[in-house]
C-alpha cells in the first residue's frame, strides 16, 4: 500500500527518521562522555546518581508540558524547537567544572530530551497515519542506530584525544544543521488525518484559537484505555530498563565472567533490539498490533526466564538476546495506539503514555536493585517476566478503535 500523499509522505518519513537518529546520537554523546565529564566537574558516584535522577525529573516535566503545546501548535514546530534545544544543551555538560554547573546543564539537557521524545513520537504517529501501514518501529530502530553512531564518535575522539568540548560543539553544529535540513519536510498539524476538519479561519498547522478546547481534552479521551496504555508502557519500559542496567552485571556476578563478557551481553541485547526494530513493521502489518504485542511480550518473558535459569553464561547471553528481540516492537505499538486514541488531544495522550513509560524505565533498575538484596539478582529479575506477562495479557489495548472526536 502506498502512502496517502506519495513523495511528500516519503520525505516526511525520512525527515522523522533523521530526527529519531539525531536524538539517539545526541543522547549518546552525554552517556558515553559520563566518565570524562564527571571527572572534570569533580562529581562523586553518589552525586552522579542524583544528577541522573535530575535528568529524569526534568525530562518527565517536559513531557507533560509538551502535550498541550503539541495539541495547540502541532508536533512540527515543537519537534523543531526541541531538537534545536537539545543540540545546544549537549554543550553545557562538557563546559561544567563543578557539580552545580553540571546539575544546571543536565536539567536543561533532560528537559530538551524529554520534549523531543514526546514531540517526535507525536510527529511519527502523524506520518504513520498518512502511510496507512506500520512504520513506527523503524523510527525507534534508527534512534538506536544514532546512539551507536554517537557512542562510536565519542570512542574515536577520545582515542584521538580530540577533546570533549570540540567534540560536543561539533555535534551541536551538526545537530542544528540536520534540523535545518529536514524541517521543511516535517508535516503540519492534522496531516494525514481525514477526521480532523479544518475550522473556519484555521489552516492546517496553525494554532487553535479557542482556549476552551484545551480544557475539554479529557472529554476527548477514553480515560480507561489511556490509563491501561500508560500501565503497559510502564511495564514494558521497566523491563527494558532492567536490561540496560543489569544485563551485564547479571552475567558477571552469576557466572564469574570478565566485565568484557558482561559488555558483550548488553551489546547482544541492544543489537538484537535494534535489528528487530528495523524489520518488525512488516510483521506488524501482517499479524496486527495486538498479536505483535502479545507474542512479543511472551517471547521476551521466555528470554528472561532462560537468562535467569541458565546454567552457563552463553545460554544466559542467548536469553538476554531473545529478551531484546521480544521487546523490540512493543513500545512503538503503545505510542502509536496512544496517538490514535483521540483526534485533537493526541499530544496530551502521547505525553501521558511516554511519561509513564519513562517512569518505568527509571523505576525498573531501582526495583531490581532493591529486591536483589533480599532474593538475589536472579530472583529479582523475575519482575521483568511479570511485567511482560501483564503486557501480554493487556495487549488488546493497542487494537485499532474509533477515536473520540471533538463533537462526540
Amino acid at each position: 500500500m502506498t502512502p496517502a500523499d506519495g513523495p511528500p509522505a516519503v520525505r516526511a518519513r525520512r525527515s522523522v527518521t533523521a530526527v529519531f537518529a539525531l536524538n539517539g546520537f545526541l543522547a549518546a554523546l552525554w552517556v558515553a562522555h559520563i566518565p570524562v565529564i564527571t571527572e572534570r566537574a569533580h562529581v562523586s558516584h553518589a552525586q552522579l546518581g542524583g544528577l541522573l535522577l535530575l535528568i529524569g525529573a526534568s525530562a518527565f516535566v517536559a513531557m507533560q508540558l509538551c502535550g498541550p503545546v503539541i495539541d495547540r501548535w502541532g508536533s512540527r514546530p515543537t519537534t523543531i524547537a526541541a531538537a534545536l534545544l537539545l543540540s545546544v544543551a549537549i554543550i553545557g555538560p562538557a563546559l561544567a567544572r563543578n557539580p552545580e554547573a553540571l546539575a544546571a546543564s543536565l536539567a536543561l539537557f533532560g528537559f530538551a530530551n524529554g520534549a523531543l521524545d514526546v514531540s517526535m513520537n507525536a510527529h511519527a504517529v502523524a506520518v504513520e497515519r498518512a502511510y496507512r501501514r506500520p512504520i513506527m518501529s523503524a523510527f525507534h530502530g534508527y534512534f538506536s542506530v544514532g546512539s551507536l553512531l554517537g557512542s562510536g564518535l565519542v570512542a574515536l575522539t577520545l582515542w584521538l584525544d580530540a577533546g570533549v568540548v570540540p567534540t560536543v560543539i561539533g555535534a551541536a553544529v551538526f545537530g542544528a544543521a540536520a534540523v535545518a535540513a529536514v524541517r521543511r519536510w516535517l508535516v503540519p498539524r492534522g496531516y494525514g488525518d481525514p477526521t480532523i476538519e479544518v475550522l473556519p479561519g484555521e489552516a492546517a498547522g496553525e494554532p487553535e484559537t479557542s482556549s476552551s478546547r484545551g480544557s475539554r481534552w479529557w472529554h476527548e479521551v477514553d480515560l480507561r484505555q489511556l490509563g491501561l496504555m500508560a500501565l503497559v508502557a510502564f511495564a514494558l519500559m521497566l523491563a527494558e530498563g532492567t536490561a540496560y542496567d543489569w544485563s551485564a552485571l547479571h552475567v558477571v556476578e552469576t557466572f564469574g565472567t570478565t566485565e568484557a563478557i558482561g559488555a558483550i551481553t548488553f551489546g547482544a541485547f541492544s543489537a538484537a533490539m535494534t535489528v528487530a526494530r528495523l524489520g518488525i513493521d512488516r510483521i506488524t502489518a501482517s499479524v496486527g498490533a495486538v498479536r505483535l504485542v502479545r507474542y512479543g511480550a511472551l517471547i521476551g518473558a521466555v528470554g528472561m526466564t532462560v537468562a535467569v535459569l541458565a546454567p552457563v553464561a552463553p545460554l544466559a547471553i542467548a536469553g538476554w538476546t531473545v529478551f531484546g528481540i521480544g521487546l523490540a516492537g512493543l513500545i512503538p505499538q503503545i505510542f502509536t495506539a496512544a496517538g490514535n486514541l483521540t483526534v485533537r488531544a493526541s499530544g496530551r495522550a502521547i505525553s501521558v503514555v511516554v511519561g509513564c513509560g519513562y517512569l518505568g524505565m527509571l523505576a525498573g533498575p531501582a526495583v531490581i536493585g532493591f529486591l536483589s538484596g533480599a532474593v538475589g539478582l536472579n530472583g529479582a529479575l523475575v519482575v521483568a517476566v511479570v511485567a511482560l506477562a501483564f503486557a501480554a495479557a493487556a495487549a488488546g489495548v493497542v487494537a485499532p478503535r474509533n477515536r473520540i472526536s471533538p463533537t462526540s
